[in-house]
C-alpha cells in the first residue's frame, strides 16, 4: 500500500491533494519520498515563513521541546510572556490573545467586537460587516463571516449578524452601516478571493466612517501579516492601524498558532472567563514564533522582502501568457491569458516547482527567506510551463499522471510505461491508449473547483478516461473520488 493509499483510506476526504508525498525539507527546497527535489513557492500556504528547518527556528523549537512542551493557560510560562511582550512591542498593540489558527483568531476578534459594543451600548449592536469575496475561516462563525454565498449552505443555521459590502465600493459600505453595526472586518489583500489588494481610498473611507461611529475595524492579517507583504503588518502600507488585528499562518514558521491583537481601546474587553484556549500560547509554538519574529524584524530583512517581491513581479510580467500580476509583497497572484491555473500548477509540480492557485489565478507565497538563485530557478520552471503548456503533454497510460518529458517511467506510480502524447487543448489520451489501460485503474475527476467553492456544494462531473492527470488542489480542495451522482 502506498502512502497516498494509506492516507486516503484513513483520513476524511476533505482535501484535493497534489499527487506527491513530501518527505524532507531544507531551506526553500524539499524532496519527496522518491528523492525528487522541489523549489517551494507556496511555503505551506504562506506558513513556513522561514522555509524548511531554518537553523534558528529549529534550535528554538528543539530546545523548548526538551524543557516543557505544554502547561495549559492555568499557569504562567516565561516563553509565552517573552513572546507576547515582543509581539505587542513590535506591532504597537496593547494586549494579545493566543490561539491555534487563523479561524480561531478571527473568532476571538468577532467575540471581542461584539462584547466591546455590548459593554458600551447594550444589546442589539452586534452586526459585523465583511467584504464580498472575503475568506475568514472554516468554523461555523467564520464561514458566516466569509463574504461568499457558496459557503452559506448545508451547515444551517449559520451565525446571524453579518453583512457583506462590495470591496472598494464606498457607497455600498455606507449603505450597509446602521445603528446595529459594531465592526467592519477586512483583509487588505483578499488571498483566497484571488490575491486582490484593496484600494487606498476604500481603506481610508473604512477608517474614517468607523472612527466617526465608534465602530471597530478588524484587520484579518492571517495571510498578509508577519512580513508577507514587505512590512510586518500590511496595514502599515495603507497608513492605518486597526483596533483589532488577527495573525496566524507565518507567525510560528510552520507550527499551529494564531494571535488576536487588541489596541488600548479594547484591550480589556475579554476578561476572565470571556474566552479561552487549551493550547493557545503553547510553549513550543511561542519559542518558534519568537525565532520568526526575531528574524523577520532583523535589520534589513523586510527591505529584502520588498526587493525580492519587486524582482519577481518584474520577471513575471515579462512572461508570455501572463496577463497581470496582483497582490502585495511576496503575496502574488498571476492572472493568465489562456492557460488555467490548475494546469499550470500540475505541470510545475512535474518539473519540480510547488505553487498554489486562488480562484483562476496562480498564487505564489514563497518563503520570506528565498534566495535570488532559487527565485530564478523557480521562475524559469514557471515560464517554461506557462509558455509551453499544451504543446504535446505526456500522460502515463497506467495511472493517468502527467509524465515529465525525458522520463521512461511515471513519477507517480513508478511504472515503466509508454508515454502518450496529447495534442494541445485535448484533456484525454487517444483511443488506442484508452484500450491499453488496465481496467482497474481508478477514475480521476475532470477538474477540481477552487477554494471559493466548498467541496460539499460542488456538483461532480462524470470522470474522463484515466489518462487525465490529477489536477492540483486549491487551499482546501475536494474529495479525491468523484461522487456517483451529480446531485449534491
Amino acid at each position: 500500500m502506498t502512502t497516498q493509499e494509506k492516507l486516503n483510506g484513513s483520513v476524511m476526504g476533505t482535501y484535493g491533494r497534489f499527487p506527491v508525498v513530501l518527505e524532507q525539507g531544507n531551506g526553500e527546497t524539499c524532496t519527496d519520498e522518491n528523492g525528487k527535489r522541489y523549489i517551494d513557492f507556496g511555503s505551506g500556504i504562506g506558513t513556513s515563513s522561514l522555509g524548511y528547518c531554518n537553523a534558528a527556528w529549529t534550535e528554538a523549537v528543539c530546545s523548548q521541546a526538551k524543557k516543557m512542551q505544554h502547561t495549559s493557560n492555568l499557569y504562567y510560562t516565561k516563553v509565552q510572556a517573552d513572546f507576547a511582550e515582543s509581539l505587542c512591542r513590535e506591532t504597537g498593540y496593547s494586549k494579545v490573545f493566543f490561539c491555534n489558527s487563523g479561524a480561531e483568531s478571527n473568532e476571538c476578534a468577532i467575540k471581542l467586537a461584539r462584547k466591546y459594543s455590548f459593554d458600551k451600548y447594550g444589546q442589539g449592536r452586534h452586526t459585523i460587516i465583511t467584504l464580498v469575496n472575503s475568506f475568514h475561516g472554516r468554523t461555523l462563525c467564520t464561514l458566516s463571516a466569509t463574504g461568499q454565498d457558496v459557503f452559506h449552505n448545508y451547515f444551517f443555521p449559520f451565525v446571524e449578524g453579518f453583512r457583506y459590502a462590495e470591496a472598494n465600493n464606498i457607497e455600498d459600505l455606507k449603505a450597509k452601516i446602521d445603528d446595529t453595526v459594531c465592526a467592519v472586518m477586512l483583509e487588505y489583500v483578499q488571498g483566497e478571493g484571488g490575491v486582490n489588494a484593496l484600494e487606498q481610498a476604500f481603506v481610508d473611507a473604512v477608517y474614517e466612517i468607523c472612527g466617526e461611529k465608534d465602530i471597530l475595524v478588524i484587520a484579518d492579517e492571517v495571510q498578509t501579516g508577519v512580513g508577507r507583504t514587505g512590512t510586518f503588518l500590511a496595514g502599515a502600507q495603507f497608513g492605518h492601524k486597526a483596533d483589532v488585528t488577527t495573525l496566524a499562518k507565518g507567525i510560528a514558521g510552520g507550527l499551529p498558532m494564531g494571535a488576536c491583537l487588541a489596541s488600548e481601546k479594547c484591550a480589556g474587553v475579554l476578561d476572565k472567563g470571556a474566552h479561552g484556549s487549551t493550547f493557545g500560547g503553547n510553549p513550543v509554538c511561542c519559542a518558534a514564533a519568537q525565532a520568526v519574529l526575531s528574524t523577520v524584524t532583523g535589520e534589513g530583512f523586510l527591505d529584502e522582502v520588498q526587493k525580492k517581491a519587486a524582482y519577481i513581479r518584474e520577471k513575471l510580467s515579462a512572461i508570455d501568457g501572463v496577463k497581470s500580476v496582483s497582490g502585495l509583497g511576496l503575496m502574488i497572484g498571476v492572472e493568465l491569458e489562456e492557460k488555467t491555473a490548475l494546469d499550470v500548477a500540475n505541470a510545475a509540480l512535474e518539473k519540480g516547482l510547488l505553487i498554489l492557485t486562488a480562484k483562476t489565478k496562480v498564487r505564489l507565497l514563497p518563503p520570506l527567506t528565498i534566495t535570488y538563485d532559487e527565485i530564478d530557478e523557480g521562475l524559469e520552471i514557471l515560464k517554461s510551463v506557462i509558455e509551453g503548456l499544451g504543446e504535446g503533454i505526456l500522460f502515463c497510460t497506467n495511472c493517468g499522471n502527467q509524465v515529465e518529458d525525458g522520463l521512461a517511467f511515471c513519477g507517480n506510480c513508478g511504472t515503466a510505461v509508454e508515454k502518450v502524447p496529447v495534442p494541445a487543448g485535448n484533456a484525454a489520451a487517444s483511443d488506442d491508449a484508452l484500450s491499453a489501460a488496465p481496467a482497474a485503474a481508478p477514475p480521476i475527476p475532470e477538474s477540481y473547483p477552487d477554494i471559493s467553492v466548498p467541496p460539499v456544494y460542488q456538483e461532480r462531473p462524470v470522470p474522463p478516461p484515466v489518462y487525465q492527470s490529477a489536477p492540483a488542489p486549491d487551499y482546501y480542495g475536494v474529495p479525491a473520488e468523484p461522487a456517483v451522482s451529480s446531485s449534491p
